[in-house]
């Protein structure tokens, strides 16, 4: 039996696990939204598991702090072997942050 949460309870569930401050709020919310899209598309359930979340992806709050991560991520897009959609599943911050799952 699966449980339908909406931002608010995926908040609450960072905050019981004491994980609240690992991603922004507009982080968090990008993360959110990542996740429901990728429902959406997959037609997949996903289970909520905060601590798995947390090594699975990281914010970053702009594209030069994630290239000082991934030394080898030279562009946004493009298809190549240097870029981040190459790579990665991410999306955009409305901050121009990203939320990266890691790699």
């Amino acid at each position: 039996m699966k449980q339908s949460i909406n931002f608010y309870d995926f908040r609450q569930a960072f905050r019981q696990h004491e994980r609240e401050n690992q991603f922004s709020h507009e982080g968090l919310s990008t993360l959110f939204d990542m996740l429901e899209e990728y429902e959406e598309g997959s037609e997949q359930e996903l289970e909520l598991d905060v601590i798995a979340l947390c090594c699975d992806f990281t914010e970053y709050d702009s594209f030069k702090e994630l290239t000082e991560s991934y030394d080898f991520i030279k562009y946004e897009d493009g298809g190549c072997n240097e870029s981040l959609d190459y790579h990665a599943w991410y999306a955009k911050t409305e901050t121009s942050g990203y939320i990266v799952h890691n790699f």
